[in-house]
């Protein structure tokens, strides 16, 4: 099996890294020649090149790119894809995605690896990175078994953990554990920006440690793809948002109050859920 990667990015480049090492021949596509270089010379893929047409061959595609690009991508690509050829996607929204890939192509599935670090780019790229990493593959009811099963089949290699559900129970469940922290942790470094003393901001920023830095990561990544979630996931976005603000003016209300038996009941609530969420990897 030929698989094609567009994209040659974090998580375009760890898939083709991983792939490879599972003996699948992998063929990139960058729009920077440049990257095309480097994937090569590190034997990210085994062929690249910025045009489409190099994945004419391809069995299995991973669209790699920012969200915005996912549809556009494929419409260029659909001229060069053989009947069979399964067309997939890495991005974090899946509603909008899915609904206009599957009217281009009828073998496409949605997917998500929920991976990634801070770093960018193809020198970012590992192996083993969706190593217990959540993979979840979101097809709708017209898409064609054997392209479920084919991916399934593939990413399973990944060492991930695989899950499915609809496009839009992905868009709802990610809006709380992703988009949302994006969202929090960015007003969380606007707060903090916006401290009108100067000596006590520049304290501030010297005293910053763990907790900081941990609340503050996401906040401070890659802004395109922080933009592309809040335009992409609006309306799921929106709803967890409006939630979280309930539950922080309910905070601000214990301790202008001095409620300190119902902060202590939410504090200890959030700090027995919170396990729910944490995966060791």
């Amino acid at each position: 099996m030929n698989i094609g990667i567009i994209g040659l990015g974090l998580i375009g480049g760890s898939l083709s890294l991983d792939f490879r090492l599972q003996g699948y021949k992998v063929l990139g596509v960058s729009r920077q020649q440049y990257t095309c270089d480097i994937a090569v010379q590190k034997g990210v893929v085994d062929e690249s090149s910025t045009s489409l047409e190099l994945l004419a061959t391809a069995d299995l595609i991973f669209i790699c790119t920012p969200i915005h690009l996912i549809v556009p991508t494929l419409e260029k690509l659909t001229p060069y894809l053989k009947t069979q050829t399964i067309v997939t996607d890495v991005g974090s929204v899946k509603g909008v995605i899915v609904a206009n890939c599957g009217q281009l192509w009828p073998n496409f599935v949605g997917s998500h690896p929920m991976a990634g670090k801070t770093e960018q780019g193809i020198n970012a790229a590992e192996c083993g990175l969706f190593v217990n990493a959540p993979y979840l593959i979101t097809p709708l009811e017209s898409t064609p078994n054997f392209a479920v099963e084919i991916l399934t089949e593939i990413v399973q290699k990944l060492g991930c953990k695989i899950y499915y559900s609809s496009p839009e129970e992905h868009d709802r469940a990610v809006a709380w554990i992703s988009h949302l922290p994006v969202m929090i942790s960015t007003s969380l470094i606007q707060a903090c920006a916006k401290e009108q003393d100067l000596n006590i901001r520049e304290l501030a920023e010297n005293l910053a440690s763990s907790g900081f830095r941990d609340t503050s990561r996401v906040g401070g990544g890659n802004p395109e793809l922080g933009l592309m979630m809040a335009k992409y996931n609006r309306q799921a976005l929106l709803i967890s948002l409006a939630n979280y603000r309930q539950n922080l003016d309910k905070v601000i209300d214990y301790i202008t109050g001095e409620k300190w038996q119902e902060l202590e009941e939410i504090l200890l609530s959030s700090h027995q859920y919170r396990a729910n969420f944490i995966q060791s990897k």
